[in-house]
């Protein structure tokens, strides 16, 4: 049996709000933080509202020298950055200062695409024959393990340090990735998060796509629409979130606060077979995934109090609910209640799994099963499911024990993971 995992620390980044306090607060009063996107209106998008992390430059100052600021064109790793050292610190760690790098300490940071703004402000300059104008950050800022190496870097870190990527189901899978090296001994403290780039190079595609709503450009707070009959697609978001993660006997021997204990997960694809293809999921593999990750976290299904879903306000919301019923056995007012967070932040991409992971367990912090906004017209194919109670459009207080939290992304991979409160004499 593996050494015991817990969280310590964690940071976010998202379109409703920057920092844990923000961020809680938003989340229980159900405060959006999707607006309209003057620049997707003036370049011709049919969705023109998108949720944005609203940083300013007083924020960068607080994290970026200005030599580091000089030609950073790379939102994703602002964001990256603002939540991993705002998680390192929160867990009462500090930056590496010796010239020995801390051999225990590690970080999987991922993300789905890096740097677009500043790939793009690269072409430019290369078409133009002004190579030399590039800089010298333009490599970091652009290749995919950016983000890790610069926080890796940041805090001097020893253990491993890399980039998972795996769409929508990047963040979540970055914590299960994180469970397994330090459970087997491997690491003490890994810093593991996701971060996506914001702008119309990254959103553009999916409106091509014509996969996200057109018709709620005048009232952006209302357009994400999770479990909703009134759905049409998922609003864009980007931004990050960050968790440290570390070996119980570590951090009780640093006297540090524990936000929640990581059971165990699992990780899948569905093969694109079986009616998965690249957008689609395989059910089959969807619910063995979560019922592994039952079973690998030593729980049964009817422990699960609340679930946190991926939820994305999109025609395949109800085939999820359908899903989760049929691998937990469970439905009706038996169900656990239910949310999701995109109704306020959209669907962050790749920072997706990892900003609704740290949205998950801070539910254990205020004792608090955060509401759903935006769905008081619940689908019919969810009601026949389970029952309205389940989803709260209003904060339930509730203090759980286990909180189970899935990802299921473009390729068909999926990712679930269980988490627990901690209780000190556990």
């Amino acid at each position: 049996m593996g050494r015991r995992v817990v969280i310590t620390g964690m940071g976010v980044c998202a379109p409703n709000g920057i920092g844990l306090t923000n961020f809680t607060q938003a989340l229980i009063q159900g405060t959006s933080g999707i607006t309209h996107r003057p620049q997707l209106e003036k370049l011709g998008f049919g969705c023109q509202v998108a949720g944005e992390p609203p940083v300013n430059q007083a924020m960068l100052d607080n994290y970026f020298t200005p030599l580091e600021l000089r030609g950073l064109n790379a939102t994703g790793i602002v964001y990256g950055v603002i939540a991993g050292m705002d998680a390192w610190a929160d867990a009462g760690l500090s930056k590496n200062t010796t010239s020995i790098p801390n051999w225990d300490q590690g970080i999987i940071f991922g993300t789905g695409i890096l740097g677009v703004d500043k790939f793009r402000e690269a072409i430019h300059l290369i078409d133009e024959g002004n190579v030399r104008r590039l800089g010298s950050t333009s490599v970091i800022q652009t290749m995919a393990s950016g983000i890790s190496a610069y926080l890796g870097g940041l805090l001097g870190c020893g253990n491993q340090v890399t980039t998972n990527s795996a769409a929508c189901t990047t963040g979540t899978e970055g914590v299960i990735m994180a469970y397994d090296r330090i459970s087997q001994g491997r690491a003490e403290q890994i810093l593991t998060g996701s971060c996506s780039d914001s702008g119309p190079y990254v959103w553009g595609g999916f409106d091509a796509m014509r996969i996200l709503p057109r018709t709620y450009n005048d009232n952006p707070t209302q357009a994400s629409r999770p479990m909703s009959a009134t759905a049409g697609g998922f609003i864009p978001g980007s931004g990050a979130g960050a968790l440290v993660m570390e070996s119980l006997e570590s951090a009780r021997r640093r006297g540090a606060r524990i936000y929640a204990e990581v059971l165990g997960g699992e990780l899948n694809s569905g093969g694109q077979l079986g009616g998965g293809s690249m957008t689609a999921p395989n059910s089959m593999a969807v619910q063995r995934c979560i019922r592994k990750a039952i079973s690998n976290a030593g729980i049964s299904a009817a422990d699960i109090e609340v679930v946190n879903g991926h939820l994305t306000a999109t025609s395949k919301d109800a085939l999820e609910i359908e899903n989760w019923s049929k691998a937990l056995g469970r439905s009706g007012k038996d169900f656990p209640y239910i949310n999701s967070f995109k109704g306020t932040v959209g669907h962050c991409l790749a920072a997706a799994g990892s900003i609704e992971c740290v949205a998950s367990i801070l539910q254990f912090q205020e004792n608090t099963i955060f509401k759903n906004i935006n769905c008081d017209d619940l689908h019919p194919d969810i009601e026949s499911i389970i029952s309205e109670q389940c989803v709260p459009r209003e904060p339930i207080s509730y203090n759980a024990s286990i909180i189970a939290k899935a990802s299921f992304g473009f390729g068909d991979v999926n990712a679930c993971v269980i988490f627990k409160s901690y209780k000190s004499d556990s």
